[in-house]
């Protein structure tokens, strides 16, 4: 049932984009509740309030990074008429592959490729746009989709954060047990972060807890 849900979601948005937004949720609940436990060891803590408050937030941040995601496909097609509208009015060909170069720099790739390869890359896709219309910019049933998927992921970070503050009536064991799965969770979506990109999950699970709790601290420090 999770593969198939994770299956679902990766088919929607893509799994960077996916994994980023979980994180970003993490850091997000991560903040409210280990600052809440600095001010629960100074002047005592509303347990009601922190669930609300962890929530909300995340909910809030979930539909702005939403919104974001929505604005920036839009950006991103845009951008591509440009090229092709860029690409049309080039007055020489070498003119055009210079424009479809800057856009796609081989060496920037993570591959070594011959300077013939790239070449023969540029003119191909300086072909294919020979023969294709322009069409008008419109976002698809997939990019709203896809920022529902942003939405969902931010909001559903906050449930593991706030459930042992629902279920464990000790508000001090309560906030140590929600830092402690939050941080578990950063581990996992390291792990699945390396598993999807071919890298050492291990190593990507570990880099990802230190990064995600360097972070809090950061926002933490400067009052976030």
């Amino acid at each position: 049932m999770t593969s198939n849900l994770i299956g679902r979601i990766t088919n929607i948005i893509d799994p960077g984009d996916a994994l980023g937004e979980v994180l970003f949720g993490l850091i997000m609940a991560l903040t409210l509740t280990v600052g809440s436990r600095l001010v629960f060891e100074k002047e005592g803590l509303n347990v009601d309030d922190l669930v609300v408050a962890t929530i909300g937030c995340n909910v809030a941040w979930g539909i702005i990074d939403a919104v974001l995601f929505y604005l920036g496909a839009t950006f991103y097609k845009s951008r591509r008429l440009r090229l092709f509208r860029q690409i049309k009015a080039a007055r020489t060909e070498s003119a055009a592959l210079m424009v479809i170069a800057k856009e796609f720099p081989i060496e920037k790739a993570p591959f070594s490729a011959k300077g013939a390869d790239a070449e023969a890359l540029y003119r191909s896709l300086l072909t294919l746009a020979g023969r294709a219309d322009p069409v008008k910019v419109s976002l698809s049933k997939g990019d709203l989709l896809a920022a529902i998927a942003v939405f969902v992921l931010v909001s559903a970070t906050s449930i593991p954060a706030v459930m042992p503050l629902l279920l464990i009536d000790n508000a001090h064991v309560a906030l140590r047990t929600s830092n402690l799965f939050l941080i578990m969770l950063l581990f996992v979506t390291g792990y699945a972060w390396a598993r999807f990109s071919g890298g050492r999950p291990l190593y990507a699970g570990m880099t990802m807890t230190c990064l995600g709790l360097l972070l809090v601290a950061i926002a933490i420090a400067l009052g976030g």
